[in-house]
């Protein structure tokens, strides 16, 4: 027969209530001095409260509320220390795990300012965009670990997208961002994994709205757009959200129309997507005067590099045509 033993809880130091008052059927009370002055202030005080009409314990939902916003920007060891208390406590707390909980310790929570530290927790939102447009440029895990100074394993939790992390190595993945998203990558296994998942790279991107969670990628120049779905379709370029919303609406919009027309407004619709290509030539033509390689400037426009020399050859710069 296998006797199980019940272990109990480590013992509190003398002097507190916890240790004062015991644990009913596992630990007697302790009678010590100083456990014995605890106990009576301790009793006298919720005597007094009692007089006072303060309750012994108070809703806990204010304090729950305060530490999911403590939460946001920093650790919970970190909001322990401030609150004199155990982590394990705080997260009973605050995911509602204890109702109730005593004034003094509400006081507490409350009083807590919000850390401004480098340790402080923040959205990692667009540190997550950073590392997904470096994969979808070529660059391994690995790779930006390594320029980022942080470990492999934050990084796949970041290209997974996981919600949160500290300030301090979403600063070490921008400066990393900043040195990597000028030069293109080589990994093909990276290339398609972005390819994929539709995560766009460093080119879609406005970097001043990276870390803004209502930004969109413009992968095509009029993403959001009719005419951005049908670039995405003619450029190989993989979709996104903002264009196909824009084509189910244009549907919508010209559904009632005869097939006829319904074929010639779908025609046009398409044929105002091919002026992309003098954009790319455009643009293609300033990165290349710039010094940048065809393989740089076709990554930099979400193109590839015989689209890129399609595009040049179709739309020659003026003079061009007369040199040739």
């Amino acid at each position: 027969m296998t006797t199980t033993i019940r272990r109990s809880r480590p013992l509190a130091p003398h002097g507190t209530y916890s240790r004062a008052n015991g644990q009913y059927g596992i630990r007697p009370p302790c009678h010590c001095e100083p456990c014995r002055t605890t106990r009576n202030r301790v009793k006298k005080q919720q005597r007094l409260n009692r007089h006072r009409g303060i309750p012994p314990l108070v809703d806990a939902t204010p304090a729950a509320k305060r530490l999911q916003e403590l939460h946001e920007t920093s650790g919970w060891e970190d909001i322990a220390r401030a609150a004199g208390t155990s982590g394990a406590h705080l997260r009973q707390i605050a995911f509602g795990r204890l109702p109730q909980i005593s004034p003094r310790t509400q006081a507490k929570i409350m009083a807590i300012r919000p850390a401004a530290t480098g340790g402080q927790y923040i959205d990692s939102t667009g540190t997550v965009r950073r590392v997904r447009a470096l994969i979808a440029l070529g660059y391994t895990l690995i790779d930006i670990a390594e320029a980022a100074a942080v470990a492999v394993t934050r990084v796949q939790t970041l290209a997974a997208g996981y919600p949160s992390l500290r300030r301090t190595v979403a600063e070490r993945i921008t400066n990393a961002y900043r040195e990597l998203s000028e030069t293109p990558g080589t990994n093909t296994r990276a290339k398609n994994r972005a390819r994929t998942n539709g995560w766009a790279p460093p080119a879609a991107w406005d970097d001043d709205r990276l870390n803004d969670p209502q930004a969109r990628p413009e992968w095509t120049g009029h993403c959001g757009t009719d005419r951005g779905w049908w670039s995405h379709r003619q450029q190989g370029i993989p979709g996104c959200s903002a264009c196909d919303e824009a084509h189910a609406q244009w549907k919508k919009e010209h559904g009632h129309l005869p097939r006829p027309e319904f074929m010639a407004a779908l025609s046009a619709s398409k044929a105002s997507a091919s002026r992309r290509g003098e954009t790319i030539a455009h643009d293609g033509r300033e990165l290349l005067d710039q010094g940048h390689t065809f393989e740089h400037a076709a990554e930099r426009l979400g193109v590839t590099i015989p689209h890129l020399h399609h595009e040049l050859r179709r739309h020659p710069a003026p003079g061009e045509s007369e040199a040739a």
